[in-house]
């Protein structure tokens, strides 16, 4: 059987809050910067079996859409009822 060969990457213009950011988990965590890299990428692509688990809703972000009955349900919550705050 054949072993997969590694690859090497060259990356360059990495954004200075990149750097800060891969250098300072590199501390943490006590690997290289290569490794930390690396690990990052994994993760980031989902490559550990493990899908990523967002929390905010950029997702949305473009998807609104005009209707006017949505518009209307919404001002009618705003009409207050005089019998029921008597």
């Amino acid at each position: 059987m054949k072993a997969k060969r590694l690859v090497q990457y060259t990356l360059r213009q990495i954004p200075p809050a990149l750097d800060e950011a891969l250098r300072r988990k590199s501390r943490q965590d006590g690997k290289s910067i290569n490794q930390t890299a690396i690990e990052v990428l994994h993760t980031g692509l989902a490559l550990n079996g493990e899908s990523i688990i967002h929390r905010d809703l950029d997702f949305m972000v473009g998807s609104w859409v005009e209707d006017s009955s949505f518009d209307e349900a919404i001002r009618s919550q705003d009409r207050v009822d005089p019998k029921l705050w008597q």
